[in-house]
């Protein structure tokens, strides 16, 4: 099954940073916006972070000015600087490519606690 490989997650005190990383498989990765979303437990995806193909980036309120989402096109890959974490940050954290996503893959568990 073809989903994207997200990494990077961790356990990390409020006020810390982790820098998340994931692959998205397939051809033409360039032409393709790419997002990074987080599901808390009992609360529904959102949309985090996102950057197009042309590089423009746009963020959720709740993340500007901390995180910061980029992608090396040579390597398929993308990443979010995460910084200033808070404990409302903990969730499992995903990516996809806009349009035509994959399959989710299977995330990466970030935890904001001291």
């Amino acid at each position: 099954q073809v989903q994207p490989v997200e990494s990077g997650g961790g356990l990390v005190q409020p006020g810390g940073s982790l820098r998340l990383s994931c692959t998205v498989p397939g051809r033409l990765f360039s032409a393709y916006a790419v997002d990074w979303y987080r599901q808390a437990p009992g609360k529904q995806r959102e949309l985090v972070a996102r950057i197009t193909n042309g590089g423009i980036t746009n963020y959720a309120d709740s993340v500007k000015g901390r995180f910061t989402i980029s992608r090396d096109n040579a390597k398929n890959t993308m990443y979010l600087q995460m910084n200033s974490l808070k404990p409302e940050d903990t969730a499992v954290y995903y990516c996809n490519r806009s349009p035509e996503p994959y399959n989710w893959g299977q995330g990466t568990q970030v935890t904001v606690s001291s």
